[in-house]
């Protein structure tokens, strides 16, 4: 059957198709109140000509169809599909910022606590997103300090002979040593951190002052003093919560600013009626998003749909912005109470109820997406949609960030704890096993400091194995710097994948150094690893100022332990050609070196003043042995 005759036999109710190419690959996936009509729509004279419409049709052919119930069931249907299914022919959110999640990981012994960006069905509780980034760090740190569960790597499967730097400096109960705390202590502190992440701190002070009082009773004056402590930090958290809530409610403001067919969207987000953070979306070759709802837009402005060139596609602001909100808010766990949009696009009021059908459960309220046309705000419209403009000159008009831009994009790229001062990345080099080297290279404050590179001989690895030879490189860099009492770096940066990743963490686990940030950039695929969450890559646009300052250092320990690699085989080659002399070993070829500086002087020199060095025996030799 022929796409057009599959096409006549489409049902009329509302549901999902999916366009796919000759390779059946998912080329585009849409919605509709009616399959049969929004799909035949695509045929109608004239659509055909459209440049993007044509493209699609083109390439397309077959169709496939899910039939739901309603709109707001397509609506959550075509976003999951969008997603897993990555078509070209969609719009697809590019982030160039993520925000932060506070993970609880439930389903281990003992739980731990750490900072993530992408949520995931493994048992764990997920709370969040915390924006600006470094608040969820923040929270992961008060929780270190008060409650003492941890976010380390170690392996609590199993206990350990002693435990590391966090359990001396009380961040720690130390679950990874027996006895020195107990099943049901921890699982106390665990309960009271999930009351704390959940926001029921009246309830969880009601709690800690029971404890407290109970503790003072038997006489446990510590412990009660711990739980006085941890009362105060609720009791302050909670204040500032109240003053949060009497400002004003949490919204989301979206302005844009197209150009030239790209594409900068600014998102802000104001909690408690104050502006707390700025998220930024770019799209440099736009997809097909004319395509689904092409003329149903409805801009509230004469200046809100850009006219497209003579045989360009038109850019509908109203169907991109129906795509990117069902992308960034359905099937997440917060969604603000109000959504302020440039303009309206067709399938808002089934938005609004899906999302607020989805957030029911958690607070009871109805999210609302509104097109402000006048007042605060609107002017809070005008305001995203300049600083837009402000992004779209800075990406596309290739103005250089500032270099603290990029140090705080990095932090919040590789989910660092702060920003980096300091990159100490290191590289292995050899050639078939032969004369195997490493380099470590700095960069501090904004450029290389080659005060501080480092080489390393490679001498307890037989052979290539470049993942030994990492952990041996990498445990004695900062055992020394254990020994010095130095500081160590904001980063560790390992030019290889996930193996070399893994050796360099194997060997600061083995001197006892946790929770060191720690991250690999793969060659070719320029993809950064970042230990702990290596399920969850980090992909930056090849245009990120990001990637180019990584690249950049891992490029230098590249280059250093190259150029340092070639010295050690020339030295061994010319010493190998000398030590084919008969008669001459290798203190004789120590000193002729030494004296005349190259193996190519020696060649040159003649029996006189080799003899200044070696016995005359010696001197004709040599001399004997080149002219052959």
């Amino acid at each position: 059957m022929d796409l057009h005759a599959k096409i006549r036999t489409l049902p009329t109710e509302p549901g999902v198709y999916l366009y796919k190419n000759a390779e059946g690959a998912v080329i585009y996936v849409g919605k509709a109140k009616s399959l049969r009509h929004r799909v035949s729509s695509y045929f109608h004279e004239g659509r055909a000509e459209d440049a993007k419409t044509g493209s699609l049709l083109r390439e397309a052919v077959d169709v496939d169809y899910i039939v739901v119930a309603n709109n707001k069931e397509a609506l959550a249907l075509e976003n999951n599909l969008i997603k897993q299914k990555k078509p070209r022919f969609n719009i697809l959110l590019r982030d160039d910022k993520t925000y932060p999640y506070v993970k609880l990981t439930l389903g281990e012994r003992f739980p731990r606590v750490y900072v993530t960006r992408r949520l995931r069905k493994d048992g764990s509780s997920y709370y969040g997103p915390y924006f600006p980034a470094n608040l969820a760090y923040r929270i992961v740190d008060l929780i270190h300090r008060n409650f003492l569960v941890p976010s380390c790597k170690v392996d609590l499967t199993r206990f350990h002979p002693r435990p590391c730097l966090q359990y001396y400096i009380k961040r720690c109960l130390g679950p990874c040593v027996k006895e020195l705390t107990t099943p049901e202590v921890y699982q106390e502190a665990v309960s009271d951190v999930k009351l704390f992440l959940e926001g029921k701190q009246t309830e969880l002070a009601k709690s800690l002052r029971t404890r407290m009082e109970e503790a003072a009773g038997a006489q446990e004056y510590e412990r009660a003093a711990r739980y006085r402590d941890q009362i105060s930090t609720v009791e302050q958290l909670q204040e500032k919560q109240r003053i949060a809530s009497v400002e004003g409610d949490d919204a989301d403001v979206f302005g844009y600013h197209y150009e030239n067919g790209m594409l900068a969207v600014n998102l802000f987000h104001l909690r408690g009626g104050r502006i707390l953070d700025r998220r930024e979306f770019f799209w440099e070759d736009l997809p097909e998003f004319g395509l689904d709802h092409a003329g149903t837009s409805v801009p509230t402005r004469p200046d809100e749909q850009a006219s497209p060139e003579p045989g360009a596609a038109t850019f509908h602001p109203g169907t991109f912005f129906s795509t990117l909100l069902e992308q960034l808010y359905i099937s997440q766990p917060y969604v603000p109470r109000n959504i302020y949009v440039p303009v309206d696009f067709e399938d808002r009021e089934a938005l609004e109820d899906l999302l607020s059908e989805q957030i029911a459960g958690a607070r009871g309220a109805r999210v609302n997406i509104t097109v402000p046309q006048r007042g605060d705000k609107r002017s809070l419209i005008d305001l995203a949609g300049n600083n837009a403009k402000q992004s779209y000159d800075q990406r596309f008009r290739v103005m250089k960030p500032n270099q603290r831009q990029i140090e705080e994009a990095l932090q919040d790229a590789l989910g660092l704890p702060e920003r980096p001062k300091r990159i100490e990345c290191f590289d292995i080099s050899h050639i078939q096993g032969a004369e195997t080297v490493a380099s470590m290279v700095v960069w501090e404050d904004g450029k290389m400091k080659k005060s501080d590179y480092r080489k390393f001989i490679i001498k307890t690895v037989e052979g290539v194995d470049d993942f030994a030879s990492m952990r041996e490189v990498v445990t004695r860099r900062y055992k020394r710097i254990q020994e010095e009492e130095g500081k160590m770096p904001s980063l560790v940066l390992i030019d290889g994948g996930l193996g070399q990743l893994h050796a360099a963490a194997e060997a600061l686990e083995k001197i006892e150094i946790i929770n060191q940030p720690l991250a690999s950039i793969a060659k070719r695929e320029e993809i950064i690893y970042v230990y702990g969450q290596e399920g969850e890559p980090v992909v930056l646009d090849h245009h990120s100022p990001v990637l180019h300052l990584v690249q950049l250092i891992r490029d230098e320990a590249h280059r250093f332990a190259v150029t340092f690699h070639r010295k050690r085989r020339q030295m061994r080659d010319r010493a190998t050609e000398l030590l084919e002399v008969p008669g001459v070993g290798e203190s004789t070829t120590r000193r002729l070196l030494q004296h005349f500086g190259s193996v190519q002087a020696v060649k040159q020199a003649d029996v006189a003043a080799l003899s200044a060095v070696v016995t005359r025996s010696q001197a004709e030799a040599i001399l004997g042995h080149f002219r052959k």
